[in-house]
């Protein structure tokens, strides 16, 4: 059997991938079950993770415990990282994939530059604004409030 602790992270990514689904459709009205398996969007899968991990182990071990300190601090990490370099770095891939699909338009118009047109293009969906994260660690702190209640 699996660490309580371990298995309640991975519900609260799953939980928030779900999650990701009918919030997305309840915004545009469209069934995209690739959310289910994306980065980005709402929740935030990592928040969820660390923060029910982080709620779980508060609750069994205590405030005052290494591990609710180490895990704190972990998600503290993670989470900043979701909002702030990861989304930043997906801002960056929108800026790039435009500029491919002007210089594209450029090259039409000019037949003697030429201009190999990429395969596929940079993956824009990779952090979170700062709500998704914030949804995604009240989704966490539930879970691991649960998990810690429903323990034989």
């Amino acid at each position: 059997m699996l660490n309580r602790a371990f298995s309640t992270a991975l519900i609260g990514i799953g939980a928030a991938q779900f999650l990701k689904v009918p919030l997305h459709y309840l915004e545009t009205g469209q069934w995209d079950w690739r959310k289910m398996f994306g980065s980005g969007d709402m929740p935030s899968s990592h928040s969820s993770a660390v923060t029910s991990l982080t709620t779980y182990v508060a609750m069994k071990d205590g405030f005052r415990s290494v591990d609710f300190g180490v895990s704190s601090i972990f998600s503290l990490i993670v989470m900043y990282d979701a909002m702030g370099i990861r989304y930043q770095a997906g801002q960056t891939a929108i800026a790039v994939n435009d500029m491919y699909e002007h210089l594209e338009k450029l090259t039409e118009n000019h037949p003697t530059v030429s201009y190999k047109r990429r395969d596929k293009e940079l993956k824009e969906m990779l952090g979170h604004m700062p709500v998704e994260v914030l949804g995604g660690a009240v989704l966490g702190i539930a879970i691991g409030a649960i998990s810690y209640w429903t323990e034989k």
